[in-house]
């Protein structure tokens, strides 16, 4: 399979699973992501990872020789979906990165809630440098669009330490999988309605004004009340 899930004690792992081909992004590996999204059922916390020497390669370019414009529209909106259906779950999402990042790859990344990366850890939008167009709406919303726009341009790579300083990546770290312990250990000891409604008041309230925004918090906080799960209840 070219995207595998395992579910475990509450934790769900996607792992993109082309390492031959450092996980380029093909239309079988979005439908994979799709699948995987709409399995994870009811687990607290789910890790996006790649298998082999890097997260993602960017999209499988050679896939497209010889198929029709139909073909490649449709193939994009499969790309489009997998990313929005990660960026949907109700639960955290966390990505875990090393090595390249690139196209598709930087936006699987940025679907999640957050990135932790290795120290050689790299990020690229090349699009526009190979004549098409992608990655231009969820990246300059992370980093701003003044460096979208310089990473798209010029098809440069953007390290571990100015995406963490850009505010794409979280952290830093040597050891992934270690992190991935701690990072599981914290966020299974809290409540999952928490979660939930504090990752969706985020969420919604990002693209709000202020008083927009304080109206969700404000739902939110009713919602859990009416649950009976809070802080403090006897």
């Amino acid at each position: 399979m070219t995207v595998e899930l395992s579910v475990h004690d509450g934790v769900a792992v996607i792992s993109l699973n082309r390492p031959e081909a450092r996980n380029a992004l093909n239309l079988e590996m979005c439908e994979g992501l799709l699948k995987a999204v709409s399995r994870v059922g009811d687990a607290r916390l789910v890790f996006v990872r790649g298998r082999g020497p890097v997260f993602c390669g960017g999209a499988d370019v050679k896939e497209r020789t010889g198929k029709s414009e139909q073909w490649v529209r449709e193939r994009r909106l499969k790309a489009f979906a997998a990313y929005e259906a990660l960026e949907a779950l109700p639960m955290p999402c966390v990505a875990l990165v090393h090595g390249a990042a690139i196209g598709s790859g930087a936006e699987i990344a940025a679907a999640c809630d957050f990135v932790v990366a290795t120290p050689d850890a790299i990020f690229r939008t090349p699009e526009a440098q190979r004549g098409t167009v992608g990655a231009t709406q969820r990246l300059p919303r992370i980093l701003g669009k003044r460096l979208a726009k310089d990473l798209m341009f010029t098809g440069r790579d953007l390290g571990a330490e100015e995406a963490r300083q850009a505010g794409l990546v979280s952290r830093i770290v040597t050891d992934l999988d270690g992190e991935k312990e701690k990072i599981q250990q914290l966020i299974l000891k809290a409540s999952p309605l928490a979660l939930k409604l504090a990752k969706r008041s985020i969420d919604q309230g990002i693209e709000l004004d202020p008083r927009g925004a304080r109206e969700v918090e404000i739902a939110a906080i009713e919602e859990q009340l009416a649950s009976g799960q809070w802080m403090g209840k006897p």
